[in-house]
């Protein structure tokens, strides 16, 4: 199972796979962080496809997931989630909402036949989840995913800083 798990560090819209995760808001409609880096270098047709969400159901609410094509970015699909922002007083409720976000995403991944996903930090930028709370959460969640699934062969966590790839890093090693 490690193996088709680990964690990098990096710039998650240079790397190439078949889905990118974004960390993106309720809008759908860019913003900072990850979000605008996958929005500037993906072109507008990930932006056209988010608005064509909108029209249909809304935005995206905290813990769900929908998918865009990548524009020019190097994967096939990008895979909007919208990740809890921290408050320490929900604390379990934050876990289950973080946990949501990877697990409806692979959901996503595995019904568009994605063999190679690549999540960055979720949460852990302006929405203030302590990053080695939601390294845990994320590792926990993709494990048990994984487990029950063998479509998807590979997730790797990018990680943009060594703080977030050092806990990644400690949780994948058990």
């Amino acid at each position: 199972m490690q193996e088709r798990i680990t964690a990098v560090t990096g710039n998650i819209v240079a790397l190439a796979c078949d889905a990118i995760v974004n960390a993106a808001n309720t809008s759908l409609l860019g913003g900072g962080g990850v979000d605008g880096a996958i929005h500037r270098f993906g072109g507008s047709e990930i932006l056209d496809d988010c608005r064509k969400i909108i029209a249909k159901q809304g935005g995206c609410k905290t813990g769900e997931a929908v998918i865009t094509t990548a524009g020019k970015l190097p994967a096939k699909f990008v895979i909007h989630t919208v990740g809890p922002v921290w408050n320490a007083e929900k604390q379990a409720e934050m876990a289950e909402l973080l946990a949501n976000c990877y697990k409806n995403s692979l959901q996503l991944a595995v019904e568009n036949e994605c063999k190679i996903v690549h999540f960055p930090c979720i949460s852990t930028g302006v929405y203030k989840y302590p990053k080695h709370l939601a390294a845990e959460v994320a590792v926990k969640t993709v494990q048990a995913f994984l487990a029950e699934n063998d479509t998807i062969e590979k997730v790797v966590f990018v990680c943009f800083d060594y703080t977030n790839f050092r806990y990644y890093m400690n949780f994948l090693k058990g």
